[in-house]
């Protein structure tokens, strides 16, 4: 085994005979190459922080797939933001990551730089607050986020409506992840034989609403929490079924994920949203793939009270030579992108890949080179 191997073996897990048996495991009995697409930001940064990737070289090939919620809100999006911010007495807020990501010719951060009132919150319930302290204002939230972030989001609107407070809104863009995972398995140039599937959504919408890849394509799905035990666990899980021959939907972050999922989170999407089509930047119109408010929470969706228009469906995410579409498709890994690491950087961020604390480009830069 190589010096650089031992050092990465030491990084997955303090318990380095654990995982050196199931690396070795692994390197072993996959004869094939395989190429695998971990869903979610927080396990790309995972498999690039402990070296897996690297540990598995020539054998297994990891691509990262369309689980980074800023990474995937497309241009038209951010531009509709923009506009928002343009309002007269009106003040935007957002968590910290959507600050830099490009629009079409800006973005939040070149606008707030210019005056806007955009402010950065830890929690939409401090937008509640601002709100009830300067009531001459209008305030918006930027609900961006996947089934994770959405219920949170969604039971502040009903604190509002208890409340009282009616200078409130939040500016919908809360993607679902199975659709997209839809279009992937679907995609006739991606060859991936099977899923690493997020464990922050599962613990939310459990497993069923993946079936359908077990079902309708045949590929391997186990869905797994985020230490390098757990992902190199995963791995083994989806060795096994290909060897076997039969592909099934398996849950390893069990101490988390439930079959059900979380039912009181799933009632609230269910009652105050419907299932519309959506843009998502590199992917295009996924259709039945975004949760919109209900006609009868109106009064808190910025899209009726400030009459904005429909979104242009519209892609540029291959502005100035930019390839995060690609590599939030699987098409590509990061390096392979012109700008990485050389206009492209943490500190000038061309794509929001780069931009994201979840999103591909940030953990090569950070780890991988």
């Amino acid at each position: 085994m190589s010096v650089e191997l031992e050092a990465i073996l030491e990084r997955i897990e303090s318990d380095s005979t654990l995982t050196r048996g199931m690396v070795e495991k692994l390197i072993r009995d996959v004869g094939k190459p395989l190429t695998l697409m971990e869903v979610c930001g927080t396990h790309t940064h995972a498999i690039s922080k402990t070296g897996i990737r690297r540990a598995l070289a020539g054998k297994v090939r990891l691509l990262s797939g369309p689980g980074c919620p800023v990474c995937v809100t497309a241009d038209a999006e951010i531009d509709r933001f923009i506009a928002l911010s343009r309002m007269p007495d009106v003040v935007v807020t957002t968590f910290g990551d959507m600050l830099h990501v490009p629009g079409s010719e800006s973005s939040l951060a070149n606008e707030r730089d210019q005056g806007r009132d955009i402010r950065i919150v830890y929690s939409p319930l401090d937008v509640l607050k601002m709100a009830q302290s300067e009531p001459a204002k209008e305030f918006c939230f930027l609900g961006v986020g996947f089934e994770t972030t959405a219920p949170t989001i969604l039971a502040t609107v009903k604190e509002a409506r208890n409340r009282g407070i009616t200078n409130f809104s939040i500016c919908t863009a809360f993607k679902l992840i199975p659709p997209a995972l839809r279009m992937i398995a679907a995609h006739p140039d991606l060859a991936i034989h099977g899923f690493i599937l997020p464990g922050h959504v599962s613990a939310i919408i459990g497993s069923e609403p993946y079936r359908f890849l077990v079902d309708e394509f045949k590929r391997p799905c186990v869905i797994t929490g985020f230490e390098g035990a757990d992902i190199l666990q995963a791995l083994l899980m989806i060795t096994n079924q290909i060897k076997e021959d039969e592909p099934r939907l398996e849950i390893q972050y069990k101490r988390v994920v439930t079959k059900e999922g979380n039912k009181a989170a799933l009632k609230i999407m269910d009652k105050m949203c419907d299932v519309k089509d959506s843009m998502w930047r590199g992917l295009g119109t996924i259709p039945e793939s975004e949760l919109k408010l209900k006609e009868v929470w109106k009064d808190f969706d910025a899209e009726h009270k400030f009459s904005l228009p429909p979104l242009e469906h519209r892609e540029r995410f291959d502005t100035n030579g930019c390839r995060c579409g690609d590599v939030l498709l699987g098409k590509i890994i990061p390096p392979d992108c012109p700008l990485f690491a050389k206009t492209c950087s943490p500190s000038n961020p061309i794509g929001p890949c780069m931009v994201s604390s979840e999103g591909a480009c940030a953990a090569y830069y950070k780890y991988e080179r």
